[in-house]
């Protein structure tokens, strides 16, 4: 089976990112009594029997808690904590969070609440943590890089390639190589020396360009979204420039940086230099998007849409291609029932408008019943396939962003085709040269005739 399109697996891990944040949002705001809401991480490669032989250990500890509320509480958290566990033969790749407990809602009363999940992409961090929170900062760090950037260290006495997909490195390969140095023994022709030692450099920069072809290429396509390139000596440009450097990954090249050391020490300041490069890609990214729209306006094509209620029009008609959406769009998709007629009907709404009582209210002065009420950016998330449009989420971070936020609604799109928003058809009640069509209640009857003006 062929990979995904490296663009559509970008924008899924974009919508699973924006899923993660909304679920650290709320983790974030629970609060339990006494010290019963358990957080859990599980890194790869971690075992499920040693957790489990942990969380008994725990569970013979609890049992000393004074407090009999407080105790059973937490007996109650580990018991289901253990129990989630054991629907797990192995841990995930990426890991597994659990997170446990008993929250108090917004009445004061108690919920239990069990949640565990495999993140979007490793999780180094290894944690088990029972307090009156869920703890959310290694999910946190999670979400700070969601793009994955090659390394290439490269100097005189070898190579490394690694990958950085936010916290996690992962080195992909290692060479060495031996290269004579510019002074040789005594006896040899200096010609034929410098020709032996500039014949040995080109052949490491072929390796070495060979190999990244190899690391960063799959299926004819990049699998990293930008590479940087670093070393301790001149090597790191003149592989830029090769001619057997390939030009896919060439383009993808967004710094070269000079370090101290090589392999994984000069990986590390490598990282530490391009951090600011990094994490601008993102903003780049969505500054080209956010360009083409400005410049689709700009060109008047007629085949874009923006605010809530527009945008939302032509979703509705299967017009939108690329839905582009303010990702903390304060808009709520709400279904009402009719208590009297049983019917339906969907408002998408604003946190203002949604706070008038005339709404909840049908013509007769009955309450209509609130079906279902969600946030439209998380019901949007969900449901845009079933439009056949993509979805990219844009945040507010780049001047760009910030623009179409406070400017356009925070939500548009690219439309196949064009649209007319009007409500009413400006060519309503002309004939099909432009003159007035007669109406049964026009001012003048064909039955008359000129004896009845006389």
């Amino acid at each position: 089976m062929a990979d995904k399109d490296p663009e559509e697996a970008a924008r899924l891990a974009a919508i699973e990112q924006w899923k993660i944040k909304k679920l650290i949002k709320n983790l974030d705001a629970a609060r339990g009594n006494g010290t019963s809401m358990i957080s859990l991480i599980i890194p790869p490669k971690d075992m499920i029997a040693r957790v489990g032989k942990m969380l008994g250990d725990e569970y013979g500890t609890a049992s000393n808690i004074k407090s009999r509320v407080n105790r059973l509480s937490v007996l109650s958290a580990i018991t289901s904590t253990q129990q989630r566990l054991k629907l797990y033969n192995k841990v995930p790749p990426n890991g597994l969070v659990v997170y446990c407990g008993t929250v108090l809602t917004e009445e004061g009363k108690e919920r239990s609440v069990t949640i565990d999940f495999e993140p979007f992409k490793p999780i180094n961090t290894s944690l088990y943590l029972c307090d009156n929170k869920f703890h959310v900062e290694a999910l946190k760090e999670l979400l700070e890089s969601d793009e994955k950037f090659g390394f290439i260290i490269m100097d005189g006495n070898g190579s490394l390639f690694a990958t950085l997909n936010g916290n996690h490195r992962e080195i992909l390969h290692r060479m060495t190589v031996e290269l004579p140095k510019k002074h040789g023994r005594g006896g040899q022709s200096a010609l034929r020396f410098a020709r032996l030692r500039l014949e040995k450099r080109h052949n490491y920069v072929t390796k070495v360009a060979e190999m990244a072809a190899q690391c960063f290429i799959t299926n004819d396509k990049v699998n990293v979204v930008g590479l940087v390139v670093a070393g301790s000596a001149e090597f790191k440009t003149v592989l830029v420039e090769a001619e057997r450097f390939d030009q896919r990954l060439a383009a993808k090249v967004i710094g070269i940086y000079d370090v101290s050391y090589g392999g994984e020490n000069g990986l590390n300041q490598a990282i530490e230099q391009s951090a600011e490069m990094l994490s601008n890609v993102k903003f780049i990214q969505e500054k080209k998007v956010i360009k083409k729209y400005f410049d689709d306006i700009a060109a008047d094509t007629g085949k874009i849409c923006f605010g809530v209620e527009d945008t939302m029009k032509c979703l509705d008609s299967g017009a939108i291609e690329t839905l582009l959406l303010y990702e903390n769009l304060e808009h709520w998709r709400v279904t009402l029932k009719n208590p009297s007629t049983q019917d339906e009907e969907v408002h998408v709404l604003s946190e203002k408008a949604l706070k008038d009582p005339k709404l909840f209210k049908t013509e007769e002065g009955l309450d209509k019943e609130v079906v279902e009420k969600i946030e439209l950016v998380e019901w949007l998330s969900t449901n845009y396939k079933e439009y056949g449009c993509k979805l990219e989420f844009v945040s507010n971070k780049s001047q760009e962003g910030s623009q179409f936020c406070k400017g356009f609604g925070g939500m548009g799109g690219f439309l196949r085709y064009r649209c007319d928003f009007l409500d009413e058809d400006p060519f309503a009640g002309l004939d099909n040269d432009g003159s007035p069509v007669p109406s049964s209640d026009s001012d003048y009857d064909d039955d008359l005739d000129i004896d009845d003006f006389m």
